[in-house]
């Protein structure tokens, strides 16, 4: 059964926790640039109104879409009475708010998990999955989902076409939504398409990444609030994070609210118990609700009983007997509505480069440019505060500032967009960062970046002690050496060694000293050699066969370094 939405009046989530909420947010407001994936800030400002609807300019995982605005119950052993927000009639709400559908709750301890073995410093409580869970979807429209996880079927918001909600253009085709002409929220956690193109995940290992799926959706709402390396035992960047995922200082209230309630005590209900919530944010008449379900049939209306005809009017002295009636004036007609101006990211004709410079960085350092972009109009004038997104593409382990792949800027008053920093991984090579104008379908601006591997210039022994052996013996001492790159530690420097036949000839000696592979035979070269992080790199222990005289070992670096080592063998002195 479908809920059904009221208005939610000014002072409703008032509560201690709000209170709390609201004084905490106040305390981390900050101006930031690097917004979630449509443009609300990071840093956790929230909208003035505390309204979900932000004029049309949606934001976050969700788009800012509507949420239902449920309040917990008081903690006590009897339920609760609360005044409903539609209608000011006092009702009751009991401890059975506490329950969590058993296929969803297991969703939510399993995504914490996984986060807290993937990114432990965020510290994410599942309760708080839960909460944000409740508001969006009412626990999956009461756990109402199969073994696997999926919902029976999808949860959708409605259309963001800009009446009342966020104007978000198609994104995915419909592919999520069903909708081609306007995007939509999709599943237990509301994800508009546009975010879950990347933030989704595989959280029941199927090999999919579906928005109705609560193993997948709470595994990427744990991902997604965890990202700017957020550490969500602090309150700031909890709000934050919360604020990314719908800007709204009501829905933030609302959310933390529930989470307070999930941290006193919770419990297991069978899937498709779930006690449904009844209000939302949705407060413009005639919308549809949301979340929405497909429509079950309606039962047939009784049919309603025939009015009584009415009673001929008496005909007025004078009137020569007519009955028709009196001719009313014309109703004065309405004005045309006066036509919407259009919205920043609409006046954008195409991106053009900012004086981004050469993008190269040596592997695990930070790229000393940054992409920057600028948008502009048909009259190549910039526009401000249009949402660009940042996307590294390419097989590479290079992520921005915070450890993420996607960043999204508003422009500043000039139309000018900087991404976060580059951060360059192990993987040597190039990979592309992409530009594009968020709800548009607009050219993107294209950018190779290359990392370089980590280099050394100069290797040296740890010791100066002979490395001497007998004809079928081993050596006492391994090879040690260390590698410096203009002087400093060059760590985790990739190096090759080879026994060689000469200080001229550099191919691979056929006798003489050997190293042994891991089944024991015999191998004179080594690759996959890496200096640890102080620079230093050990060489397996040496063996000779029965070969004397004086032998060779090279080992080379990326960069240049190269070290020759001699080896003796030679029969023991009688």
């Amino acid at each position: 059964m479908a809920a059904h939405f009221g208005r939610l009046r000014k002072g409703a989530t008032t509560t201690a926790v709000a209170a709390v909420a609201v004084a905490a947010l106040s305390a981390s407001q900050a101006p930031g640039v690097t917004t979630d994936d449509l443009g609300r800030q990071a840093a956790g400002a929230a909208q003035p109104s505390g309204d979900a609807n932000t004029g049309g300019e949606g934001g976050g995982a969700t788009g800012d879409s509507p949420y239902y605005t449920d309040l917990p119950p008081l903690k006590s052993p009897n339920p609760s009475p609360s005044a409903s927000p539609t209608t000011g009639t006092t009702v009751s709400v009991g401890e059975a708010e506490a329950g969590i559908p058993a296929t969803v709750l297991d969703a939510y301890k399993k995504a914490e998990a996984e986060l807290r073995a993937s990114k432990p410093g965020c510290n994410l409580p599942w309760q708080l999955l839960a909460a944000i869970g409740k508001v969006e979807s009412g626990q999956a429209r009461g756990g109402r989902v199969d073994a696997s996880g999926t919902t029976y079927s999808p949860i959708l918001g409605p259309k963001l076409d800009g009446n009342g909600f966020a104007l978000i253009a198609d994104t995915d085709n419909g592919a999520y939504d069903g909708d081609p002409a306007y995007d939509r929220a999709v599943g237990p956690m509301q994800f508009i398409p546009s975010t879950w193109e990347w933030a989704g995940r595989d959280g029941n290992g199927d090999g999919k990444k579906d928005p109705n799926n609560v193993y997948d959706a709470a595994l990427a709402a744990g991902h997604y609030l965890c990202r700017f390396d957020r550490d969500l035992s602090v309150q700031s960047q909890m709000n934050a994070a919360i604020l990314n995922y719908n800007n709204s200082t009501a829905y933030l209230n609302t959310v933390l609210s529930w989470l307070e309630y999930y941290r006193k005590g919770t419990h297991e209900v069978p899937d498709g118990t779930g006690t449904l919530p009844s209000n939302s944010s949705n407060s413009h008449p005639g919308a549809s609700p949301s979340p929405t379900t497909p429509a079950t049939p309606s039962t047939p209306s009784t049919p309603s009983t025939p009015s009584t005809p009415s009673t001929p009017s008496t005909p007025k002295p004078g009137s020569g007997g007519s009955t028709s009636p009196t001719p009313k004036p014309p109703a004065p007609s309405s004005p045309a509505p006066s036509p919407t101006p259009p919205t920043p990211t609409q006046t954008v004709d195409h991106l053009e480069d900012a004086n981004t410079g050469k993008l190269t960085a040596t592997a695990g350092s930070a790229f000393g440019a940054k992409v920057a972009v600028r948008a502009e109009s048909k009259a190549s004038k910039g526009v401000a505060k249009v949402r660009v997104r940042f996307t590294i593409i390419g097989d590479t382990d290079a992520t921005f500032t915070g450890g993420e792949s996607v960043a999204t800027v508003v422009t500043g008053s000039a139309g000018t967009a900087t991404a976060p920093a580059l951060v360059a991984g192990e993987k040597a090579g190039d990979f592309t960062v992409r530009a594009t104008v968020v709800g548009r379908v607009l050219g993107g601006l294209d950018y190779t970046a290359t990392v370089t591997p980590r280099q050394a210039d100069t290797l040296t022994r740890t010791s100066d002690t002979a490395l001497t052996c007998v004809p079928g013996g081993e050596f006492a001492d391994q090879v040690e050496l260390k590698a410096t790159y203009k002087g400093a530690v060059a760590g985790k420097v990739a190096a090759t060694a080879t026994l060689i036949k000469s200080a001229d000839d550099a191919t691979e000696n056929d006798k003489g000293p050997y190293f042994k592979d891991a089944d024991g035979k015999t191998i004179r070269t080594l690759t996959d050699l890496t200096t640890d992080a102080d620079g230093v790199l050990k060489l397996p222990k040496l063996y000779a066969d029965d070969a004397t005289g004086t032998f060779l070992l090279r080992v080379n670096t990326t960069g240049g370094a190269v070290l020759t080592v001699e080896l003796k063998v030679a029969a023991a002195a009688s």
